[in-house]
């Protein structure tokens, strides 16, 4: 479960955003990933890595910047949707790291290895290619129509693609869901939110989560990055549940209370919202990427900042 709120625009004023984004990522708090950071064979690529054995290389958030062009990827699963069969493993694309590196037991990960055998292919590749990659091929709209054309291999998904260039062409916004197969464009200068269910019948917490970033970006779009950045971490926050919702109901019969807030917690399953992400693109192409993500198993416990900064 994941819920991500953007407003895009190629076109701010001098003090505002060409992209604000609020992203929180929900999963397994033992899930071995790498926090958000410059992609070591991709350098313009910055954001977190999934180390999961079977699935490591791919993301669910990511943004990268080649030419003048910003591209950003976002993933996210449909909840309560049924996998087709016959599947296997996706070959990893990015491979620069081991899981030494977080600490994870090696026995643990062979046995989730074998799990993975049959698995259907690592949706998170979805976005580690298109933000890696700047060339005509790889460009928004020829990037999904490749990916729409042969999306059924996937668990079901949404896929978010941004991208924003000079100022002479609008940014453009697309959502490709494979549960029908379906890509749709969205236009600039309007904030959108996107969850876990197909966009016409959004989770209760998404339509909560859209009308106060909305809200944000109306009151707080032209501050500064600590000011804005401040708003949209409290967002990503806020535990209140809105219950009952009849979608998130159908498509999560067992969890769906617990999903039910924008700051998932769900302790008897050790899962929950173990990441915060921000991206804000400035009107001088200066990025901010700022996470907060969980250090140990238990979301009271410790967590890790990092704010990347880079002129573009």
């Amino acid at each position: 479960m994941c819920v991500i709120f953007f407003y895009a625009n190629s076109q701010p004023g001098a003090d505002g955003y060409k992209l604000i984004l609020a992203s929180n990522r929900d999963e397994f708090f033992d899930r071995n990933t790498q926090t958000a950071a410059k992609w070591p064979n991709a350098e313009h690529v910055y954001g977190g890595i999934d180390l999961q054995p079977g699935r490591e290389g791919g993301t669910w958030l990511a943004v990268g910047c080649e030419d003048g062009v910003f591209k950003v990827g976002a993933l996210l699963n449909l909840t309560g949707e049924p996998k087709p069969p016959k599947a296997v493993a996706h070959k990893n694309i990015l491979q620069p790291h081991t899981n030494s590196q977080n600490g994870c037991n090696s026995n643990q990960n062979k046995h989730r290895q074998t799990n993975n055998e049959h698995f259907l292919l690592g949706r998170g590749m979805i976005v580690a290619d298109y933000v890696r990659q700047s060339n005509p091929e790889h460009n928004i709209l020829n990037y999904n129509k490749s990916l729409l054309s042969d999306c059924t291999k996937y668990s079901a998904f949404n896929f978010v693609s941004i991208e924003i260039g000079d100022s002479s062409q609008p940014a453009q916004i697309k959502l490709l869901s494979n549960v029908p197969p379906t890509l749709a464009p969205f236009e600039q200068d309007m904030c959108y939110g996107f969850g876990n269910s197909l966009p016409d019948v959004p989770f209760e917490k998404v339509r909560y989560g859209q009308q106060q970033f909305e809200q944000l970006v109306q009151e707080h779009g032209h501050a500064d990055v600590q000011t804005l950045s401040g708003e949209l971490l409290q967002l990503l926050k806020n535990k209140h549940k809105h219950w009952p919702d009849a979608e998130l109901k159908r498509r999560a019969p067992s969890w769906g209370e617990g999903l039910s807030a924008l700051n998932v917690h769900i302790e008897e399953h050790a899962y929950g919202s173990r990441t915060h992400s921000l991206i804000l693109v400035d009107a001088q192409n200066k990025l901010h990427f700022i996470e907060e993500t969980m250090e140990t198993l238990d979301p009271s416990g410790p967590w890790r900042c990092t704010h990347i900064e880079k002129q573009f």
